[in-house]
């Protein structure tokens, strides 16, 4: 935890914000008012929750080290967020399920993460060097659980992924 308490991803830091709205901007557009959404690793400054709470929508928070509620897996939501959390986590397929069964038929689930770069360039990837990176996903892998999940799959910009739940 030590770790996570260094990132200083706060709602009043403009230059945050501004890199969650490449996720919040798609997202938002495609939700209906006064929606319900978890931020799903909110970390210890929820940002991207309260973006969304301006623009009138509910939110739940989890994050195993700030916001451990498991009441947050026994609702149903109109959205969910996942953002620089994807390669965090140690069961990633066991964690990105159980956020699936979360969501409403027609709901959307949005992530961010960086992709996995091409071979060769995998050894010198930054990315790799974050000791709390511990998998890493790619296209490939996105088109993957968009088919076991029978899900719509947009890929907006290299790391920002939606999903939408069939309805």
């Amino acid at each position: 935890m030590a770790r996570y308490d260094l990132h200083c991803n706060s709602s009043s830091d403009d230059g945050y914000c501004g890199f969650l709205k490449r996720l919040f901007d798609p997202l938002n557009s495609r939700l209906s008012l006064h929606s319900a959404g978890l931020d799903f690793g909110s970390g210890p400054g929820p940002a991207l929750s309260k973006m969304f709470e301006d623009h009138g929508h509910s939110m739940m928070l989890y994050d195993p080290f700030y916001a451990d509620d498991p009441s947050a897996f026994e609702t149903a939501y109109d959205f969910i967020t996942a953002t620089e959390v994807f390669e965090h986590l140690h069961e990633p397929g066991m964690e990105a399920d159980r956020i699936w069964k979360c969501l409403k038929p027609g709901g959307w689930l949005g992530i961010m993460t960086n992709p996995v770069p091409a071979d060769e360039a995998f050894a010198d990837w930054y990315y790799i060097r974050d000791i709390t990176h511990v998998c890493f996903f790619s296209n490939e892998s996105f088109r993957w659980l968009a088919e076991r999940w029978n899900a719509e799959l947009t890929i907006i910009e290299p790391d920002v992924i939606l999903f939408r739940k069939s309805e």
